[in-house]
């Protein structure tokens, strides 16, 4: 009977001893996830922007000028009711840009009745032009006018020193095929001179007949584009557009406002991102 109380008495001191252990440890674990964090740039805690505000550094208000939207349209690609949507916008600050904004396309029929919507996320570096470019959306009936609207955006303001990726692009050339599966294809050359690799770097093709009317757009990715390389991309089109092409307007973007876009081997990116 001793024994039996013995034993009892021993597994509840060494069930207080466990429970205590787990107590600590959980407000340990509490203790560390709820520390705050003003570096992990995510909004979280009670933070009004990331990593600013609440418990962090008060965040900073920049004073901005609005994205301007220079030119925007729409052109039917000729294949199963899709249509092609593109925006020309500029940046009018000169050292501030913005690392992510929001946009919007709408496409209306002649009743004010919305057939397609497209929305998407953007970037842009201070002083910049530069088109947007959404390809193949469908739409329910044919479209009589689009509205283009940018509806948020995240600025940032960078300091004195400021540089631009050296992407360039030569011997762009346009031709109608005579034979095969496309009517016309774009080409052209890359030169990366930028001393980073990019992992992603998007092109946007815009044609122009003579008297500057866009007749047909066109967009293509390439992947790990290292430093110094040159690389050839082409684009084509299945469908014959009116038109005759006189311009050929060939842009390359990479966003240097995200880490995710610099190949792992080329950090620190510290030229690029000091802002």
């Amino acid at each position: 009977m001793n024994e039996s109380r013995r034993i009892l008495k021993r597994s509840l001191i060494i069930g207080i001893y466990v429970l205590i252990f787990a107590l600590l440890m959980l407000l340990v674990y509490s203790c560390v996830k709820n520390k705050a964090s003003c570096i992990d740039k995510i909004q979280n805690q009670n933070e009004e922007g990331v990593d600013c505000g609440g418990v962090c550094p008060a965040c900073m208000n920049i004073e901005a000028q609005d994205i301007v939207t220079k030119e925007q349209g729409f052109l039917n690609t000729g294949q199963n009711g899709n249509y092609d949507l593109y925006a020309k916008i500029n940046n009018p600050n000169t050292q501030v840009g913005s690392k992510k904004f929001e946009y919007e396309f709408i496409l209306y029929d002649q009743s004010g009745n919305q057939v397609a919507q497209r929305n998407g996320t953007g970037f842009i570096l201070p002083s910049e032009d530069k088109y947007l470019v959404v390809n193949n959306v469908p739409s329910a009936s044919e479209p009589s006018k689009m509205d283009f609207r940018i509806k948020s955006v995240d600025w940032v303001e960078f300091n004195s020193y400021y540089e631009k990726p050296q992407l360039k692009m030569i011997n762009r050339t346009y031709n109608e095929i005579q034979s095969g599966v496309s009517f016309a294809e774009a080409k052209g050359l890359l030169k990366n001179e930028s001393p980073y690799d990019f992992n992603e770097i998007k092109i946007s093709v815009v044609l122009r007949d003579e008297n500057g009317k866009v007749v047909a757009l066109n967009s293509t990715e390439m992947k790990t584009v290292k430093s110094g390389e040159e690389r050839e991309f082409k684009v084509s089109w299945p469908n014959r557009f009116s038109g005759n092409v006189s311009n050929i307007e060939m842009q390359a973007e990479v966003n240097i406002l995200d880490l995710e876009s610099f190949f792992k081997r080329s950090f620190p990116t510290k030229k690029f991102q000091q802002y």
